[in-house]
């Protein structure tokens, strides 16, 4: 319970809690008091005069200095990051001097320009609203960035205003961050010493915000419609399982919020070896970035990495990181694990995460274009010194290295796959399950290699047709959708048939963020699955749902969710028969 005095009193009222409804996407159950957001920048004046002695040069200057400005202020916040927020920064701190965002602005500043010449500050308005609008038609993971290159904008105007960016607002007490949306540069610097809990009225249960959020064990809702009006000051109640927020709790809520603090350290802890109730164990691993990653994912007891995000080596260049380089950030990770199991993805470049030297920004659909496995044929090479610099590292550490490619779609490509692997002297391929054609094929397609790994969060923006940012589609974007649970139960069924009649079945992992939700990771257990991979944060959570269950018992659960006719009837089925969940406040 949090006592934050500085605040202006809201009464309790006793006879009605108002409620709001959003996407729950880390559990926790706290109370205390709002602080909003800042307003937005005030779009600058179409009628703006530039100071008196300025030519174009200089006001073209202005504007350069002030991208690469917001640019070397956003690496710095990536270099003090780690995993998902590390990753995040560095794909916006690209966006700050975008060519066609700088190029437009200067531009505008031109007498010549449509409708006249522009301050500095309005050309780069103007110019951002430009790239957005552009970002927005061609749709996907494009559309994504809409939200990245708005906050770049207005950090840029800031910039050439003198004046501080937009960003987390200051505080002395801990307090729970209201907002509309954030932006991933505000996200990845939240201070969770202070901000206790997270809620916005937009974005999904897969968006930048919930997945940092994750990262940061941070109390959170989304797409709560409304909460953005609360007022600052006011004392709310956030259940971050069930998705609602309440305004001015009463006392069982309060009461609830209590048991949620003085069982959250217990829950924190994790043993390091995940034994189920009738002694089955199943491998809990951890999603890692960089070496920092793995040694405190190490720390909290994973008992492996099931997904080595290698994009950390590529961001933030114009040029490919040499072999060399390579070999030294992979066996940083491999370090922290001495004969564990260290699952390594290879390069998902595309789409969201653009690099300048590997793919082709002007593709109509990008969600849909070269991305992950693809990049392979538009740009030979690349990926056969990625796995060269593997090998090179795997061979000076103990960890057992498994390595597995992204956005594989047939048994053509995990075969090409493979056999690069074979070249490389790796010896357990595998492939992302991420596209629905791998989990329908996945009999014929694991013929081709070792083992798969499903990320749901693909997955399910792929089978259903919503895209993972977007609040109004949370709903459909949710990986308890049976049409998901379905393609899971594929997956696992055809890694059994791949192994062949005396063979032993095809290893299957879950590394998406649907391993995190303790109900949800129980139901993937039922299916099959034979490890699951998260944020370290999660493993205690998880470790102990599953350790309150046999595995006959998953087998039962799992069966409801399949049978159900909707997400939320799976979700409620599940978590209904195990009352573990809210006595944790799970």
């Amino acid at each position: 319970m949090l006592e934050t005095s500085s605040y202006p009193t809201v009464p309790a009222d006793t006879s009605r809690e108002p409620t709001y409804a959003g996407v729950g996407v880390v559990p926790g159950r706290i109370l205390g008091r709002v602080r909003k957001m800042p307003k937005a920048v005030q779009e600058p004046a179409a009628d703006g005069q530039s100071p008196a002695g300025e030519t174009l040069e200089s006001q073209g200057q202005r504007i350069k200095d002030a991208t690469k400005a917001v640019q070397a202020q956003l690496r710095a916040r990536a270099a003090a990051a780690s995993g998902e927020a590390k990753e995040i920064l560095e794909a916006t701190a690209l966006m700050a001097t975008d060519p066609m965002l700088v190029k437009s602005a200067i531009k505008l500043l031109s007498p010549a320009a449509q409708g006249g010449a522009r301050t500095p500050e309005r050309a780069v308005w103007e110019a951002g609203t430009g790239v957005a609008q552009t970002l927005e038609a061609l749709g996907g993971y494009m559309a994504e960035r809409v939200s990245d290159i708005l906050d770049v904008r207005a950090r840029i105007v800031c910039e050439l205003r003198g004046l501080p960016a937009p960003g987390i607002p200051h505080s002395e007490e801990p307090f729970i961050l209201v907002a509309e949306d954030l932006a991933p540069a505000d996200t990845a610097t939240l201070d969770p010493e202070k901000v206790i809990a997270l809620v916005t009225s937009s974005g999904g249960p897969q968006s930048h915000t919930a997945i940092l959020a994750r990262a940061l064990g941070l109390p959170a809702v989304v797409a709560a419609s409304g909460v953005h009006n609360i007022a600052d000051g006011t004392e709310i109640y956030v259940d971050g399982a069930a998705g609602t927020v309440t305004i001015a709790p009463g006392d069982e809520l309060r009461n609830a919020a209590k048991a949620w603090a003085a069982s959250a350290t217990s829950l924190a802890v994790f043993s390091g070896n995940n034994t189920m109730a009738d002694g089955f164990h199943l491998p809990l691993l951890a999603n890692v970035g960089t070496a920092a990653d793995a040694v405190q994912a190490a720390a909290a007891g994973a008992e492996g990495v099931g997904l080595l995000r290698t994009e950390f080596c590529f961001l933030n260049r114009d040029t490919e990181p040499t072999v060399e380089e390579q070999i030294e950030a992979y066996g940083g990770v491999f370090a922290a694990f001495p004969g564990r199991k260290v699952v390594v993805r290879t390069l998902d470049a595309g789409a969201d995460k653009p690099l300048p030297f590997l793919t082709n920004l002007e593709e109509p659909n990008p969600a849909l274009g070269v991305r992950g496995y693809r990049t392979n044929s538009a740009s030979p090479g690349v990926l056969e010194r990625q796995l060269q610099a593997i090998a090179s590292a795997a061979a000076v550490h103990s960890s057992d290295v498994w390595v597995m490619a992204p956005m594989v779609s047939t048994a053509e490509e995990a075969a090409v796959f493979a056999s690069l692997c074979s070249a490389a002297g790796l010896r357990t391929p595998g492939i992302m399950v991420e596209v629905p054609s791998a989990a329908l094929m996945a009999s014929t397609v694991l013929r081709e290699v070792d083992f798969a790994s499903i990320g749901t969060n693909d997955l399910t923006q792929y089978a259903m047709a919503a895209d993972r940012q977007l609040g109004p589609l949370a709903l459909l974007n949710d990986p308890w959708q049976p049409a998901v649970l379905q393609l899971v139960r594929l997956t696992v069924e055809g890694a059994a048939a791949a192994g062949g009649a005396a063979g032993t079945p095809k290893s299957v992992g879950v590394c998406g963020e649907a391993a995190a939700d303790p109900a949800l990771a129980v139901v993937l257990v039922g299916l099959g699955v034979t490890s699951l991979s998260m944020s370290p944060r999660a493993l205690g959570p998880v470790g102990a749902v599953l350790g309150s269950v046999s595995m006959a018992r998953t087998r039962e659960l799992a069966a409801a969710a399949l049978a159900a006719p909707s997400a939320a009837a799976a979700r409620e089925a599940v978590r209904a028969a195990l009352p573990l969940l809210a006595e944790l406040g799970l």
